[in-house]
């Protein structure tokens, strides 16, 4: 878990987002630093993917964002936060479905080939050993890959890009369990490896149990925010997010903990 004398590499201040009259987010603030996984959960429709989108400079804002030490107020553009090392995997992945799973991950590393940089292959064989199963399918049409191997190769393509933070919007969205499962896995293992990661989710079990701070978003704004452990055990969250299971959970580790 990395300190909070970890360098910034996102930061944003009273950030809004309006679609016309209507509020999504509403005076934001969070940051995340080197080596965390920091993640923001809350129900459908609470502006979640929309801060998401704004910070990769998707979507018109107001207030401030600091990418890598260098405050702006206003979006940048996508291709140059990719080149500062940032990457988004979207929630609905959107894949090249009749390409093969490795030109969608060559793809990914297209702006580096474009910049000069040849060493495609070497990444290519870093993610393979990531995701064993892309590599078993490198010839498959991505359009023919289970929704667990999309999630997959979604993250691969954006990890060809060298990211120094990964934004990742609903991972978990329409997998089995155990595949969920094997994402987080995958998450805890990025940040390892010196990925940081930002994590819209609703599964807020598994987003707390990998992440390092949480944010609880309803209605546009942070309600609850604090290290995931302790939300984990608030109460509200418990109630609302985790449910009876995530109590007893809770319970129980209290319990051994006694």
């Amino acid at each position: 878990m990395s300190g909070t004398d970890a360098p910034i590499l996102l930061a944003c201040r009273d950030l809004s987002v309006s679609y016309g009259k209507i509020a999504a987010v509403r005076s934001v603030g969070m940051e995340i630093r080197e080596g965390q996984v920091v993640t923001i959960v809350g129900p459908n429709g609470a502006g979640k993917t929309t801060l998401l989108s704004s910070l990769m400079g998707l979507l018109p804002f107001s207030g401030e964002v600091a990418y890598f030490g260098e405050t702006t107020t206003r979006p940048l553009g996508v291709e140059k936060l990719v080149r500062r090392g940032m990457g988004l995997i979207p929630e609905k992945r959107e894949l090249f479905g009749s390409m093969s799973v490795e030109d969608n991950l060559l793809l990914g590393g297209f702006d580096r080939w474009r910049q000069g940089q040849r060493n495609q292959r070497d990444t290519l064989d870093e993610v393979f050993g990531i995701f064993p199963r892309l590599k078993e399918r490198r010839r498959q049409a991505a359009g023919t890959l289970s929704g667990g191997e999309r999630q997959m190769l979604a993250m691969g393509r954006a990890l060809m890009a060298k990211p120094k933070l990964l934004l990742l919007d609903e991972p978990s969205l329409g997998l089995a369990p155990l595949i969920i499962a094997e994402i987080f896995r995958i998450i805890a293992d990025l940040r390892q490896r010196g990925v940081s990661i930002l994590l819209v989710e609703q599964n807020a079990r598994a987003a707390m149990a990998v992440a390092d701070y949480g944010y609880v978003m309803e209605a546009g704004e942070f309600a609850l925010q604090g290290p995931a452990a302790d939300l984990a055990k608030n109460d509200r969250v418990i109630e609302t997010y985790l449910g009876i299971a995530g109590a007893h959970a809770s319970a129980d580790k209290e319990a051994a903990g006694a």
